[in-house]
């Protein structure tokens, strides 16, 4: 049987994201390619929303406020219901080693912001189509744009997380 997202299936994506424009601007690309997303602010509710979505895909913000988006993706992996769920890393602080870390959480794959918009799609199918099996496959999807910094974002620096 055919993964969701292949051919015209519609993929269920939950989205874990604290910035409005951030969530705006990933459900109107996941639904204008035919996706079904789902938004949760608040990261304490994201083990919850997910159990109740049953999502095919799980993208987050790393930079999140109460449960961060490195401890958020250790929980969903150690829950038998969402450990074999793909989870793509999102955020606007990249500094050396972050990547590393993410992935060694169990995230599939990392994309910093500001994101590329057609390297945002092409990370999505490529999760939707290999799952978790084959993490290093979508490590090819990263773009100069999504290249990791040395120095800190504008979350990290006190102001607000952009996606442009």
């Amino acid at each position: 049987m055919p993964r969701a997202g292949e051919g015209n299936k519609l993929a269920k994506i939950l989205i874990v994201e604290d910035n409005a424009l951030n969530i705006k601007l990933f459900c109107d690309l996941l639904a204008a390619h035919g996706h079904e997303p789902q938004a949760v602010t608040d990261s304490r509710q994201a083990i919850e929303a997910a159990h109740n979505f049953a999502p095919d895909l799980v993208i987050t913000d790393i930079q999140l406020p109460h449960v961060t988006g490195l401890d958020l993706i250790q929980l969903m992996r150690a829950d038998r219901r969402l450990a074999d769920v793909p989870i793509m890393a999102v955020t606007a602080y990249a500094a050396r080693g972050d990547e590393e870390r993410i992935r060694a959480a169990g995230a599939q794959a990392y994309v910093s912001k500001p994101i590329s918009v057609m390297r945002f799609a092409e990370t999505v199918d490529q999760l939707l189509k290999t799952g978790r099996q084959d993490a290093a496959e979508v490590d090819q999807v990263e773009s100069p744009a999504n290249a990791v910094a040395e120095s800190p974002g504008p979350s990290e620096a006190g102001g607000e997380e952009t996606s442009s």
